[in-house]
């Protein structure tokens, strides 16, 4: 009978707070930057989103994550048209903007914002524009799941995405 092989240990990494160790890893995950606005009560609302992707196909469908405490949260409901607005690299100010360093009813002043069919405003020189109406929001914990049907579709010529990961763009 042959020796068996000497068992190695693997170390075990420390105990992490899973809230902290979360966050940590989510950090590490790279993604494009978009802008979604929506129809507010007096003039059009919008936020900068990370948490976005493609659901399904059939029938053409995205997943938002939007947090219950951002002010466009209070404009989404099932039936309710909004765009999405895929940011190209050169567009970190609108970013920046949509993001919180611009005050709210100031921030489409920031970028080329022209009206969708829904009269929505979308970004010029977007990566692409995506025209939806909301199919369902799903409250869980801080956020809502929004899914939103996607009815129209326009694409820049070029693939130059605005990436952000670990707190700073790529």
């Amino acid at each position: 009978m042959a020796d068996a092989a000497p068992v190695q240990s693997v170390p075990v990494p420390e105990p992490v707070d899973v809230v902290a160790g979360l966050k940590g890893a989510m950090r590490r995950l790279a993604s494009g930057v978009a802008i979604v606005t929506a129809l507010g009560d007096e003039a059009p609302v919008g936020m900068a989103a990370t948490s976005i992707t493609s659901l399904t196909m059939d029938p053409p469908a995205v997943l938002v994550c939007v947090n219950q405490s951002a002010g466009i949260h209070a404009h989404l409901s099932p039936g309710c048209p909004v765009s999405i607005n895929l940011l190209s690299r050169h567009q970190r100010d609108v970013s920046a903007a949509f993001g919180g360093a611009v005050a709210r009813e100031a921030r489409f002043g920031v970028g080329q914002w022209t009206p969708d069919a829904h009269g929505l405003p979308i970004l010029e020189e977007a990566q692409a524009n995506l025209s939806c109406t909301i199919d369902s929001l799903t409250p869980y914990g801080t956020h809502s799941i929004v899914i939103a049907r996607v009815e129209g579709v326009r694409l820049s010529d070029a693939v130059d995405p605005l990436i952000f990961q670990d707190g700073a763009y790529l």
